[in-house]
């Protein structure tokens, strides 16, 4: 029995093989999130019950229901959900491109871009009595920023009769350095109290989500995601190898550009409202590829959900397991990711 099914619509006009187990594993994979979501939803100081947070969301339940889980929780979970979603897909995005098991956001130093604009942001717009001389609004913008910045820089420098995958990664690895010493630099030389928050963003955390950001997290990491999905065929074509990929037609560079400018959207949207989250773009292709196989068609799709249970996960230890006191998502998935590792190193070796 083939594990392929060929769907066809509009008469033909649109058509693919759908990988059966593939997509079995895809529906597992959002009944879990969902469940994750609604749990999350319902945990706190306040307990609600899994149907009365079904209830609210289709605008039932009680008043006080409706008014924590709609202006208190449901804008942090939604967020850690899109923030999950992006690192994954980015991460992936990244794998491929580079054709590196270990790539990840933080290897290649964009998530480095956007800590040292924050420590600076924090730094240098604080007058002596620790107050910000500007809105703390602008701080997202300047995550943005410097993740978009330290992207271009790699993207730039690797250049030399276009980016080989080789090149990326080490001219990466050394602005990811470069970037871990300016934070450190700055947060010495920056206020006290300033740097404390600054490291808790570093860390990464979802606290303090508001339904402003996820009115602009959310569109983005749809059309982003979206975008991503429909260059899944030019990612298969170019983990062949730049020679291949050329020869079936593919416009490497051209494409390796568009790439790189997504990932570098999905990481710097991220990271900018909730801080450097380690570990989910490295560890959710990884997880993914170990259910479905390395095709992008259903890497991604795969790795999106698990980035967002993973960081949904994170939140909701962080919050509820050490009560009153809460300790950022950032801190917890990298405390699944080394053991996983070590785990994977262990099977590689006995296998």
């Amino acid at each position: 029995m083939s594990p392929y099914k060929s769907v066809r619509w509009f008469s033909g006009k649109i058509s693919f093989l759908l990988d059966k187990r593939a997509a079995k594993v895809f529906v597992i994979m959002v009944l879990a999130a969902a469940m994750v979501f609604i749990v999350s939803t319902g945990t706190g100081d306040m307990k609600i019950s899994p149907l009365s947070v079904i209830q609210v969301l289709f605008g039932g339940g009680t008043k006080m229901e409706q008014l924590v889980v709609t202006n208190f929780r449901l804008p942090r979970i939604i967020i850690a959900l899109m923030v999950g979603v992006s690192l994954a897909v980015a991460g992936g995005i990244l794998q491929g491109m580079v054709r590196n098991p270990l790539a990840s956001p933080d290897m290649l130093g964009i998530t480095g871009g956007a800590a040292v604009a924050v420590v600076g942001f924090l730094a240098f717009f604080s007058d002596k009595n620790n107050a910000l001389t500007v809105s703390i609004k602008w701080l997202p913008l300047a995550a943005f920023v410097g993740a978009g910045f330290i992207a271009l820089l790699v993207y730039f420098l690797a250049w030399k009769n276009g980016v080989s995958p080789i090149r990326l990664i080490l001219i990466g690895i050394g602005l990811s350095a470069l970037t871990q010493a300016l934070t450190t630099l700055m947060m010495i030389l920056g206020p006290i109290y300033r740097a404390s928050q600054a490291n808790i963003w570093i860390t990464g955390t979802v606290n303090g989500s508001n339904w402003d950001q996820v009115m602009i997290l959310v569109p983005c990491t749809v059309l982003l995601v979206g975008a991503t999905f429909i260059m899944a065929r030019n990612m298969n074509v170019q983990e062949l190898g730049d020679e291949i990929a050329t020869g079936v037609g593919g416009h490497v560079q051209r494409q390796r550009f568009y790439l790189m400018i997504i990932s570098t959207a999905l990481i710097g949207s991220s990271v900018a409202f909730a801080g450097g989250i380690g570990f989910v773009g490295l560890m959710a292709p990884h997880m993914a590829r170990r259910l479905v196989g390395s095709s992008f068609g259903a890497l991604l799709p795969v790795s999106a959900l698990i980035g967002g249970i993973l960081v949904m996960l994170a939140d909701l230890i962080g919050r509820s397991l050490f009560s009153p006191l809460e300790i950022p998502a950032g801190v917890f998935t990298s405390a699944i990711g080394a053991p996983y590792f070590i785990y994977l190193l262990f099977k590689t070796r006995n296998s």
